[in-house]
C-alpha cells in the first residue's frame, strides 16, 4: 500500500493554495492524498474537509482521496499524520495567526518536529506553479545535504526541470592563510567551495540522468544566498538535522530564515 502524501487543512485560504499544491504533487509522484483536519469540536469541520476534497476533486479528479477529523490540536496531530507519510504539505499561515505573522505557529512546529519531509506553501501563483523550471537545494559540507539533496533530485525529475544547487561559504574572521591571498583562496586551502558542491551532486546526478544540473558557491551567508536562488524557484528544499537525545529537528538560523521569508514553496527534510 503507498503511504499518502498528507496536507493539513483547517479552511483558511493558505491551506487551500497548500491543498491545490499538494494535488499537482500527488499527480506527479502517483500517490494517494490524506486530508486531515485538526477540529477542537465538532464545528464545520465537515465543511472543511468537503471545500478542501471538493477543491482536490476539480484539479486532480484521478487522485485517490481520503479524509479524516482528528480531534486534538493541529501540530500534535499532524506530526503524528507524518509518522506514515510520504510528505506534509502545510499552508504557511493558518486561520488563528496573526495577519502579520510571516509563518504560522502550526507550521512552524510541525517543520520542527516531523519525522517526515515538511513543505511550506509561499509565494504566489508563479511561485506555486512551474513557471521557472527549477528546483533549488542548499548544500552544506560534509554529508548532511544528502537526504535532501535526493529529495530536491526526485522533485526535479518528477517536475522535468532542472535542479541548482546552492553552497554558501565563508571564510571566518581571523582565519589564518598565506598573506595576499584572497578569501576564496583562503577557502579553498580547506575544501574546495566547487569540490562540495561536486561531491553532493555526483551520486543523484548519476541516478537521475534526465535532470539537468547547475551549481552555484556563494560567499556570504547562506540565508541569503537561498533566499537569492528561490527567487527563481519552483521549490526550494533544505535539510534539518536531528537533536541527539530529543524528539524533532534543529531548525538553525538559516531554516528559520528561509521558512519565514522564502518566495516559493520550501520543503524541510529530516536528515537520514
Amino acid at each position: 500500500m503507498t503511504i499518502p502524501l498528507v496536507v493539513g487543512v483547517d479552511g483558511s485560504e493558505a491551506s487551500l493554495e497548500a491543498v491545490d499544491w499538494a494535488a499537482d504533487e500527488a499527480v506527479r509522484h502517483g500517490v494517494p492524498l490524506h486530508l486531515p483536519h485538526a477540529a477542537a469540536g465538532d464545528r464545520e469541520a465537515s465543511d472543511v474537509i468537503g471545500a478542501a476534497s471538493e477543491r482536490v476533486g476539480k484539479s486532480a479528479p484521478t487522485v485517490r482521496l481520503s479524509s479524516e477529523v482528528l480531534h486534538e490540536d493541529a501540530a500534535s496531530a499532524l506530526v503524528g499524520q507524518g509518522r506514515n507519510a510520504f510528505a506534509l504539505v502545510l499552508g504557511s499561515r493558518g486561520l488563528g495567526d496573526l495577519a502579520g505573522m510571516l509563518l504560522g505557529s502550526v507550521s512552524l512546529a510541525v517543520a520542527a518536529h516531523a519525522d517526515c519531509p515538511v513543505v511550506v506553501v509561499r509565494g504566489g501563483v508563479e511561485h506555486r506553479g512551474r513557471r521557472f523550471g527549477n528546483v533549488v537545494v542548499g548544500v552544506e559540507d560534509g554529508e548532511g545535504s544528502g537526504t535532501a539533496v535526493g529529495f530536491a533530485f526526485r522533485e526535479a525529475h518528477v517536475r522535468r526541470c532542472r535542479l541548482v544547487g546552492v553552497h554558501a561559504w565563508s571564510v571566518p574572521v581571523g582565519s589564518p592563510g598565506p598573506p595576499g591571498l584572497s578569501g576564496y583562496a583562503i577557502q579553498a586551502l580547506r575544501r574546495p567551495p566547487a569540490q562540495v558542491l561536486a561531491e553532493a551532486l555526483r551520486d543523484p546526478a548519476e541516478r537521475y540522468q534526465d535532470v539537468p544540473v547547475s551549481s552555484e558557491a556563494v560567499e556570504g551567508p547562506a540565508r541569503r544566498a537561498l533566499l537569492e536562488a528561490a527567487a527563481g524557484a519552483d521549490l526550494l528544499v533544505v535539510g534539518a538535522r536531528r537533536r541527539h537525545g530529543h524528539i524533532g529537528l534543529q531548525l538553525g538560523l538559516v531554516n528559520h530564515a528561509v521558512l519565514h521569508h522564502a518566495p516559493c514553496p520550501i520543503a524541510v527534510v529530516p536528515r537520514i
